[in-house]
């Protein structure tokens, strides 16, 4: 990865974990369904508690609260601008192609198409720890997601 690319990304997670997308969670509306998951990440102390509301099969809305480092809120951030109108399985689908970018000994690269900003956290494959903050988010919307009802 380039200096200049690497600097873009920190960028990206840096504004992210600043000014939070879908912070706060939302009560689901009427005719939505909703399922809601906490996640802890164990190594460091990062939480989320992540709300998905549905409507039709298709994801209305992600809300969140949490505590954490800018890696895992930040993550938090860009899925729920990636998720807004994905019908479920697609979501899930994705979650798992940031998955498989981030496995530390992975080959997968990181389709920025797909991926949109969450491609910004793929630098932090290299480090396990990271790779769990960044993939708090992801595992709490998949439980979300299922739950939802």
């Amino acid at each position: 990865m380039s200096s200049a690319l690497g600097q873009l990304y920190q960028q990206i997670i840096l504004d992210h974990a600043r000014s939070r997308h879908g912070f706060g969670l939302a009560a689901p509306e009427a005719g939505e369904q909703a399922g809601e998951s906490h996640q802890l990440n164990p190594t460091c102390g990062d939480e989320i508690t992540l709300r998905a509301s549905l409507r039709s099969e298709a994801v209305s809305r992600l809300s969140w609260e949490g505590a954490g480092c800018s890696i895992s809120m930040a993550s938090a951030s860009v899925l729920t601008d990636l998720a807004a109108g994905l019908p479920r399985e697609e979501l899930l689908a994705l979650i798992g192609a940031f998955r498989e970018v981030m496995r530390p000994r992975g080959s997968a690269e990181a389709d920025e198409e797909l991926l949109g900003d969450a491609a910004a956290f793929t630098g932090g494959a290299r480090y396990p720890a990271r790779v769990k903050c960044a993939m708090l988010a992801g595992v709490a919307a998949e439980e979300a997601l299922l739950a939802a009802k």
